[in-house]
């Protein structure tokens, strides 16, 4: 199962930054083989991050869509907008969607949904907040998340899905899970997928880990067998940076 990585840089990089992140990340491209390298800018930038990456190796992703293919919804973004624009992924249920806008689960079921209906491939984020693990509650928690967003879905549609485990506690806080508890919840996400698609279709979902990942601690997460990748926040926002960690994911892996 190819190993995936993606770049998540939130509201930052205007397009001039996102034109130089481009040009650097490219040169280095054939350092990546066996990873699927994925860039998700803001949406003023996608256009321009389609026509660089447009015949490379790297693939361009969203943050977020609306729920419907079109309509009266002023500021939103639809699926089939980002598809005509050359985007094969997008974000969906980030716990800044869920904790900070306010997104509940059954939003987050429509926009799967729309996702798929556009072509588009869905990352799903789930995680507990500290409370929530300090509470004994986190698998219940990511259980709930997880089986709210696949209702409803045929289990040939979920195959197309790739599960973000992001602990709300370690975004963007420096405190990254331990590689062992990552390991644990990945594996339960793993059953959870189980008993909805059954096990041979679950095998082939892959499960990324998310929260303050680093060039000195991906290779400690995707080296058990449960991971294969990680939603990268802060270490993406630099080509060098986010480079490296690729190179060392993979290494991990190899090794």
């Amino acid at each position: 199962m190819e190993m995936i990585i993606a770049a998540n840089w939130k509201m930052h990089k205007k397009t001039g930054d996102t034109a130089e992140f481009c040009r650097a990340i490219l040169k280095d491209q054939q350092l990546f083989k066996g990873v699927e390298v994925l860039i998700c800018p803001p949406y003023t930038s996608l256009p321009l991050a389609a026509e660089f990456l447009n015949d490379s190796s790297l693939k361009l992703g969203a943050q977020d869509l609306h729920w419907e293919q079109e309509g009266a919804f002023t500021g939103e973004i639809a699926g089939p907008m980002l598809a005509d624009l050359g985007v094969e992924y997008v974000i969906i249920g980030h716990s800044e969607r869920r904790h900070i806008i306010g997104e509940s689960n059954n939003r987050i079921r429509s926009k799967v949904k729309a996702a798929l209906e556009a072509g588009l491939k869905p990352i799903l984020c789930v995680g507990e907040t500290e409370a929530e693990r300090e509470q004994g509650s986190a698998n219940s928690v990511i259980s709930e998340q997880l089986l709210a967003a696949l209702e409803g879905l045929a289990p040939g549609d979920m195959e197309e899905l790739v599960i973000a485990y992001e602990p709300v506690w370690a975004i963007g806080t420096g405190k990254a899970a331990q590689p062992g508890d990552a390991d644990a919840a990945c594996s339960f996400i793993r059953e959870v997928l189980q008993n909805a698609a059954g096990p041979e279709r679950a095998q082939k979902i892959r499960i990324q880990y998310g929260g303050s990942v680093k060039v000195d601690n991906i290779g400690s997460f995707v080296e058990f067998a449960s991971i294969q990748g990680a939603l990268v926040g802060g270490a993406s926002m630099q080509p060098d940076s986010f480079s490296a960690l690729i190179q060392a994911a993979r290494k991990a892996v190899q090794n």
